[in-house]
Formats: C-alpha cells, sequence, structure tokens
C-alpha cells in the first residue's frame, strides 16, 4: 500500500504479490475538505507566504480511510505500507505530541485527537518563496552558492526546508521553542501510522532541504546551528529509504482492521518516490513535457551545480542518486508560438516541423515569457547562423522548429552538465508525448530511443512498490535490488535516433551553449526584443 500527500490531493495505491495495482482511492482537499477554504490545496498569508493546514492532512486521511473502510477494502491482507509526500514542505509537532500518538483512542478520529499536536498549524509548503534572507544568509555563511550546492545538492532555494525552519525560528520563536519534531511531509505522515515515535527523514526527501549532506547523508553542522538551536535533536537521524519504521499502531489495527504484522517502511519525497514508481535505471531519462518541463534520471556520479537543477538521493539504489531540472517556459511557451505562427493549430504546428530542415539552417531561439530557471532570464532572442542577434524571422516554420529544438538542447546540455545521461533511453510523459515530430526531435538530439506512456499515479505507486521492495527483503533477511525485485515497465516505442540529425545536433550544441551564455548577459541588461 502506498500514499501520496502531494499538493492537492491525498491518493492510495495498493498493488498484489505480482505487483499488479488493484485498488486507488484519492481526495483533492479543496473539494472534499471545503471549510479549510484552500485553494489547490494551500493558503497564501498576507505576507505572500505559502502554506497548507496541517489538521487538513491528518482529517484527509481519516477521510480516505474511512472511504475504503466504507467499501469493505481488506486492510488485513496489507503487508507493508509507505508513503510520498510533496518535497520541502514542514509540519512542527508539538511538545508532547508523541505521546498523544502512542495513546490514540481507535473510537475516535485522528482529527479529534491531533489537534492541538502542531505547534504551528499552517505547514509552510514547496510554493513559498518568502525566505531569500536566510538562503542568502546560508551562502555567505557557506562560502557561496557552489559550495551550499556541492554538499547538499542544491544552492539555497526559497522553499527548501531548512530556509523555512530559520524562518520560523526568527519570526516565531515561542512556536519553535515548543517543538519537539520537525518533520518533512513524507515523514509526518507515516508517523500518523506509528506508535510512540517519530518516522526518520529519508535521503531522497532530506535532500530536498538544503542541510543535508549528499555523501555522508547525515545533517551539515554549520547549516544546523545556524537554522535554529537543538535542531539536529528535532529533526532526527537520516535512514535509507529501504529502511522499516516499525509496526501499525494498535489505533489503526483496531479502527481499520490492519494487520499487526504490516509494516511500516520509510516514506519519500514525491519526486524520488515518482523515479522509484517508474522504475527507471541508470541510463534511463523520464521527461515531462506538460505545462512546464521536468527531466529527471538516476545516476551514480553527479556534479552538483549551483547553477542547474537538482541533486538527490536515489530512494531505492543506496548511495546512488538522482538529478532533476524543471523549466517554467514549456508547453506553454510551445502554445504561444503555435498560437502566433501556426494559426492555433497543432496540426499546422506539426506539419511545419515536418518542412522543415533539423538544425534550422543554423538559426537559434530562446523563448522565455516567463522567468527561466535554467538559464536565469526571461525575453525572447533570435540568433542567426553567424549569431546575429535579430528582431525575429519572417518564416513562421522557423519559429516552431526553433523554439522545440531550442528546449531540447537546453535538457541535453545542462543534464550532461550535472552528469544525467540517457544512454539506455527516453520515456516521454505529458500532453506533448503525442507529437510523433517533437519526439523524434528529441530521440534525435539526445541520440537514444524514445518511449511513450502515462504511469497514473507514480508517486503513489513507487511508495507501494517501495513497501513491496522493503517487505520482501525482511522476509529474505538481506537487502536485495529493488529493480531485481520488481522489474521494469514495458512502455511502446515511439522514436528511433537518426544518425545525421544526431551529427547536426552535436555541431548545434556547441553554438547553443555560446549563445545560450550571450542570453544571459543580454537579459541582465534587458537588451532583448
Amino acid at each position: 500500500m502506498g500514499f501520496d500527500l502531494s499538493t492537492q490531493s491525498l491518493t492510495c495505491t495498493v498493488v498484489d504479490a505480482r505487483l499488479k495495482v488493484v485498488s486507488e482511492e484519492s481526495l483533492s482537499f479543496d473539494g472534499s475538505l471545503p471549510w479549510y477554504q484552500t485553494k489547490g490545496g494551500a493558503n497564501k498569508g498576507p505576507d505572500g507566504s505559502m502554506t497548507s493546514p496541517t489538521l487538513m492532512w491528518v482529517e484527509a486521511l481519516d477521510l480516505l480511510l474511512s472511504k475504503m473502510k466504507d467499501n469493505n477494502f481488506p486492510f488485513h491482507l496489507v503487508t507493508a505500507l509507505s508513503a510520498s509526500g510533496q518535497q520541502h514542505g514542514s509540519v512542527y509537532w508539538k511538545n508532547g505530541a508523541r505521546d498523544i500518538l502512542d495513546h490514540l483512542d481507535s473510537k475516535k478520529t485522528l482529527k479529534e485527537q491531533l489537534n492541538t499536536s502542531f505547534s504551528i498549524t499552517q505547514s509552510p509548503i514547496w510554493m513559498d518563496s518568502t525566505t531569500t534572507q536566510y538562503c542568502q544568509e546560508i551562502e555567505r555563511l557557506m562560502g557561496g552558492a557552489q559550495e551550499v550546492a556541492s554538499l547538499t545538492g542544491s544552492k539555497c532555494f526559497e522553499r527548501f526546508t531548512v530556509n523555512q525552519i530559520a524562518k520560523v525560528y526568527r519570526n516565531n520563536t515561542k512556536a519553535y521553542n515548543e517543538t519537539e519534531r520537525i518533520s518533512l511531509v513524507s515523514s509526518f505522515f507515516i508517523s500518523l501510522f506509528l506508535s510512540g515515535k517519530y518516522a526518520n527523514i529519508d535521503g531522497g526527501d532530506g535532500s530536498g532541504m538544503n542541510i543535508m549532506n549528499l555523501k555522508s547523508k547525515k545533517w551539515v553542522p554549520k547549516i544546523i546551528e545556524y537554522a535554529g538551536t537543538h535542531l539536529e535533536k528535532k529533526l532526527g537521524e537520516v535512514v535509507y529509504s529501504y529502511q522499516t519504521q516499525g509496526f501499525v499502531s494498535k489505533y489503526f489495527q483496531e479502527r481499520f482492521n490492519f494487520s499487526s504484522s504490516c509494516l511500516v517502511v520509510t516514506a519519500t519525497g514525491d519526486n524520488p518516490s515518482t523515479l522509484a514508481g517508474l522504475k527507471l535505471h541508470e541510463g534511463d531519462i523520464a521527461v515531462s513535457l506538460g505545462t512546464s518541463s521536468t527531466l529527471f534520471g538516476p545516476l551514480m556520479n553527479p556534479v552538483p551545480s549551483a547553477d542547474e537543477g537538482n541533486i538527490m538521493v536515489n530512494p531505492v539504489v543506496p548511495n546512488g542518486y538522482m538529478a532533476m531540472i524543471c523549466y517554467k517556459n514549456g508547453a506553454l511557451a510551445r502554445e504561444q508560438i503555435r498560437d502566433r505562427y501556426a494559426s492555433s493549430s497543432w496540426e499546422l504546428f506539426s506539419e511545419y516541423l515536418k518542412s522543415s530542415k533539423p538544425g534550422n539552417e543554423g538559426r537559434i531561439g530562446f523563448y522565455f515569457s516567463e522567468p527561466e530557471i535554467i538559464p536565469y532570464a526571461k525575453g525572447c532572442y533570435y540568433f542567426n547562423s553567424d549569431d546575429t542577434l535579430v528582431p525575429a524571422w519572417e518564416d513562421p516554420k522557423v519559429h516552431v522548429r526553433a523554439i522545440v529544438e531550442s528546449q531540447i538542447l537546453s535538457m541535453y546540455l545542462h543534464s550532461s552538465n550535472i552528469g544525467l545521461k540517457a544512454t539506455q533511453g527516453i520515456l516521454v510523459t505529458g500532453g506533448s508525448s503525442k507529437n510523433p515530430e517533437i519526439l523524434q526531435i528529441l530521440c534525435d538530439i539526445f541520440g537514444v530511443k524514445v518511449y511513450t506512456g502515462d504511469q497514473p499515479n507514480s508517486a503513489s505507486l513507487g511508495a507501494a512498490l517501495r513497501a513491496y521492495h522493503s517487505k520482501q527483503c525482511e522476509v529474505l533477511g538481506r537487502f536485495e535490488d529493488y529493480h531485481s525485485l520488481v522489474g521494469s515497465t514495458s512502455f511502446k516505442l515511439s522514436a528511433t535516433p537518426n544518425t545525421n540529425n544526431h551529427l547536426i545536433y552535436q555541431q548545434m550544441l556547441k553554438r547553443y551553449k555560446t549563445l545560450e551564455e550571450k542570453v544571459i548577459q543580454y537579459a541582465k541588461t534587458t537588451a532583448k526584443y
């Protein structure tokens, strides 16, 4: 059994011994819990802070399990459970909360019994960006953004947990001092199933905090000391994702008929859990071509960078890692070009891609209608084959090909820079995965086969698969390779690379890198068309 506590919803996925999905339930916070008055599962404060009501998450578990019970779900057959949680969010357990967890009354709901258990009732979440001051202070303390990235996997980001903790410590010292444990969303959620103990944070989710040493899986002393008093004790020790935390508490045994032998497996973040759900091997890369674009995959030798993406711990490969790069200007930027140059028609957009040449006769464009994350720039820039900056191109086909090639060249360049290389294949999901012309360009640029297919609820599925894996390791009495136990997922082969086109793009990549550096400088001086 696997749960995913995301920003907008709570989902439960159950697999059987053959790893076939046999049950899925989900509820949205806005729709099922309207009295918390959230929008998209979040609340915006007067200072711009973004939070979610902690009790809303507790009540969501009450409601979801009750719904499953009403539908006669056989909880007694569940042998192990785990969870996935939205990354970076934090939960503040009030002094005495652990004792309450240890003495839950199965005749009452969790919400009734935990309504005074949190020193901060609105949990900071990943959407928050009010901690710039603390990011800057930590980077100064550590000697710069690259030093923080080299140690923790990422430069300081406002949404990352330690910056949120530092804000709480300085702005709400009383609540901080009343806190006996600080959990991530994932470890908070799995703690609800335990008796008298808090679940440990795992390395996968811990690497989204700006405070964990990527290699040692230990808290960084200087950052710990800066962020808050006694913080190391409040956070607890980091553990491997496959480790078990104990058995389901008597509360869940009595109220929902869980077995006393049901294992509670360490939870992880939603991004690492999605990696587990897709069963990606080293050499595989997943690309989501949605509203924003995301690229991620497993690797063993990362190169953390302050300028490019995030490095996290792989939840299913001990001492392995995963890399992730996010882009703001994804499908929405492509749609803008479609509307402007292809008469708002995806069919015409595709026809323009078919009828234009790979490499676009040397023309390269950058389309950042929204401030981009990688590279950090805003605006639209168009370069001819001699690298001269021009106001625009008259031929609409040039713009259509330019935006697709530019976006994918960026993915190739920046993923390679942090050590992520596709040697086996690329799995593409999202709306644009249905466009064969876009898939072929991606295939030709990376030079590997491209597969498509959507894995519904991949984060909660990843939690269920990890629970299965840990249970099997427990039965065998030793650690077993995750992929040898859960196998691989079959996806549809959708594109095979053209060798000549790949060579064209390899040459183009050198110019792209140089022009991107120019664009960064242009953006700084607002010299853009």
